[in-house]
């Protein structure tokens, strides 16, 4: 039995105050994404623009998708963007979980939440892009019943997944993510 309780997936809104915790967690994301990268940047300020823009105004960057934010209490505990489908196919991106907050369930939760979204939406497939070190990541993917796939995005490194939104079960196992 654990102390903390299951997080809380809720749709972030149109009108959410800025201080969320939204652009924290994407910085965190795209600060320790570019260290992983081997080119290493202090701040925000020093992100290439595209990742700078989603940290500093997420509600224009991810305009035409949608934003999940996995709460514990009043605090971001992780994130997700989904976006609507697009030639039958919506994209997951910026899964990320507040280290603090790992192992709870949370990327978890937030999948399971993008996948329902996913099938309201009326997508048949969801896809997803991983950098291939983050092999606890793609350990995660394979349970919710990712496959790897043909590479939509030329970049090194890059490990392209998908899986059926209907006929693959939602995976219910929430340790270790």
């Amino acid at each position: 039995m654990h102390d903390h309780p299951e997080p809380t997936v809720v749709r972030r809104s149109a009108t959410a105050a800025p201080d969320d915790g939204l652009s924290g967690l994407l910085a965190d994301y795209h600060l320790q994404t570019e260290q992983e990268k081997g080119r290493p940047v202090a701040a925000v300020a020093e992100l290439p623009a595209r990742y700078r823009a989603e940290v500093e105004d997420p509600q224009t960057a991810f305009a035409d998708a949608v934003v999940l934010l996995a709460m514990d209490g009043d605090t971001a505990a992780g994130c997700l963007v989904v976006t609507a489908p697009v030639a039958g196919r919506s994209e997951i991106k910026r899964l990320w979980t507040a280290p603090g907050s790992r192992g709870r369930g949370v990327a978890s939760a937030l999948l399971d939440a993008a996948l329902g979204h996913a099938a309201r939406s009326g997508a048949d497939a969801v896809r997803l892009s991983v950098w291939r070190w983050r092999s606890g990541a793609i350990a995660l993917y394979e349970r919710f019943g990712f496959t790897v796939t043909t590479s939509w995005d030329e970049r090194e490194d890059l490990v392209c997944m998908e899986r059926p939104v209907r006929g693959a079960p939602p995976c219910t196992e929430r340790s270790g993510s």
